[in-house]
């Protein structure tokens, strides 16, 4: 093959790949994998976490310098599915830094919970369309 189709190809894939924001997982108790029908609340900084959890990790969301898609509510929802994914049914942000001079991006620390009492009966954040 042509060395500029190559070199083209992987800077294509690179471009690909660097589109996402930076994620980074630290899993230290996974639980059995919800279903998509397994409702998971979505708590922001000022929601409160109920009593009797288990905590399953936590999740990192950062810029990865070529970011896109990486809204509130675009990293709200992969952390919904990282949750379901993990047996978690409470996302809480821990940690949240807005968009500024240095990112366009939202940068937040999550952490990871499974509770066994009704997270619909929880307030919570509830993700809108960008």
């Amino acid at each position: 093959m042509n060395k500029k189709i190559i070199a083209f190809i992987l800077l294509a894939m690179l471009c690909v790949v660097s589109c996402s924001p930076k994620i980074t997982a630290d899993l230290i108790n996974p639980q059995p994998k919800l279903s998509l029908d397994d409702k998971v609340a979505l708590l922001d900084l000022e929601h409160e976490l109920p009593q009797g959890l288990i905590r399953v990790g936590s999740v990192r969301y950062q810029d990865s310098g070529f970011s896109t898609d990486c809204s509130f509510n675009s990293i709200m929802a992969k952390a919904r599915a990282e949750a379901r994914k993990n047996g978690a049914n409470i996302v809480k942000v821990t940690e949240k830094k807005t968009p500024d001079f240095w990112s366009t991006c939202y940068r937040l620390k999550i952490d990871l919970y499974r509770y066994s009492g009704d997270v619909t009966a929880l307030a919570q954040y509830t993700l809108t369309l960008d």
